[in-house]
């Protein structure tokens, strides 16, 4: 009886990180809060990442065309989530980095703080279909519901400013 030789599995080009080309990427998003309401609910979203996991996040996207932050936000927030909103405070920036299509991006996404004046819960209005759901959070329960460690970091910093400023 004969054995096949065992073959060595074939190995897939290999790029270090380091090598890889650096890309800077720029959002707006935020917070935005239903202040009629005394349990002061966040319109957040879910989006399936490449795993296939729903993952619920804050609304945000890129700034187009002449749009600063600030109008990047606001627009974004809509798109996302169907509320319009007022600006009322930057409760700052988070970075971080990623690997996607063979180039590494470090991505700067700057947070603020919304009231919401009118609209109505939809995913209808988000022109690139990432939104899949949509829906209120009550602003003590957020840190609970968010996916990410940083956004948890920016609602806790919207939590406080209300608690703090607004009260």
């Amino acid at each position: 009886m004969t054995f096949p030789v065992p073959r060595a599995p074939k190995r897939r080009a290999f790029t270090p990180v380091s090598m890889l080309p650096t890309v800077e990427e720029v959002s707006a998003g935020g917070v935005i809060v239903d202040f009629d309401n005394p349990a002061l609910p966040v319109a957040i979203i879910a989006r399936v990442n490449r795993g296939g996991r729903l993952e619920w996040c804050l609304p945000k996207g890129h700034p187009e065309n002449d749009e600063n932050n600030i109008q990047a936000a606001a627009r974004e927030i809509e798109e996302e989530t169907g509320i319009m909103g007022d600006v009322l405070a930057s409760l700052g920036s988070i970075d971080y980095w990623f690997t996607v299509a063979g180039r590494r991006v470090h991505k700067t996404v700057h947070h603020y703080l919304l009231s919401a004046t009118g609209g109505y819960l939809t995913t209808e209005k988000d022109p690139d279909h990432e939104a899949v759901d949509v829906a209120w959070v009550n602003i003590d329960d957020l840190g609970r519901k968010l996916s990410f460690p940083n956004e948890r970091r920016i609602a806790e910093i919207a939590r406080e400013y209300i608690i703090h400023q607004l009260s």
